[in-house]
């Protein structure tokens, strides 16, 4: 039962962050891309096994362990996720100051 409401919630993460990036505002692209890298650590984190209370190392011959290498990936994944954010606000701040707007489908006749 736990399993089951956990992909759902990453189906639901998931279906939101494509939502946001069809739309065609930069903001919006932003925090699309931010949910969908959200769902994929959750996705991680699911296929290391949802264990609890279990160690990340063996001791004294127990079989029962929880795997360190996904929790690992995840971080390392949260901290590229930021700065990727932190660059696609950047550029979308600098295409809103220049444009006096945040739309991406405008013809490419503009002039800056």
């Amino acid at each position: 039962m736990t399993a089951l409401l956990f992909a759902i919630c990453v189906g639901v993460v998931t279906s939101c962050g494509l939502y946001l990036l069809l739309q065609r505002r930069s903001f919006d692209l932003v925090l699309g891309l931010t949910l969908l890298s959200y769902a994929v650590n959750l996705f991680i984190f699911a296929m290391g096994g949802l264990r609890s209370g279990m160690t990340p190392i063996l001791r004294n011959g127990i079989a029962q362990y929880a795997d360190p290498l996904p929790p690992a990936l995840v971080l390392t994944a949260i901290v590229i996720g930021l700065a990727m954010t932190a660059l696609l606000l950047a550029l979308a701040l600098r295409q809103r100051h220049q444009h006096n707007d945040d739309r991406l489908d405008r013809d490419g006749d503009d002039t800056c």
